[in-house]
């Protein structure tokens, strides 16, 4: 396999770093990216929910404090949406493994391996 694979990450999320473990298992190069701290542009991320081929509000973290106190309830429209998971990128689902132009939410981190395999 010689396409890159990159993985949305947060280094302190047991299935980041299970899904982490499972891509070094292939033989393709791995971009890690901590999501965190390296916030994808708004044009990554339009381009990461396409990949998805979900709606914005599907990538949101429901189980989220943040998103409970805040947003549980409240309808948004997917502009909205985007523009709440940029200035709040904890709330976007992890880990994400983009491979091309597809992408897959690495939950649980055992879809992984059918994405990469294909």
């Amino acid at each position: 396999m010689s396409e890159k694979v990159k993985i949305l990450f947060n280094p302190s999320c047991s299935k980041c770093n299970e899904s982490l473990d499972l891509l070094k298992g292939f033989s393709c190069e791995i971009e890690v990216i901590e999501y965190l701290k390296d916030t994808p542009s708004e044009n990554e991320l339009r381009e990461i929910i396409q990949f998805l081929d979900i709606k914005p509000q599907n990538l949101i973290r429901k189980s989220e404090e943040l998103f409970k106190v805040n947003f549980e309830g409240k309808d948004f429209s997917d502009e909205e949406w985007i523009s709440i998971m940029l200035k709040f990128p904890e709330l976007i689902e992890r880990p994400i493994v983009i491979q091309g132009n597809k992408a897959i939410i690495g939950r649980p981190p055992g879809l992984i391996l059918d994405f990469i395999e294909n």
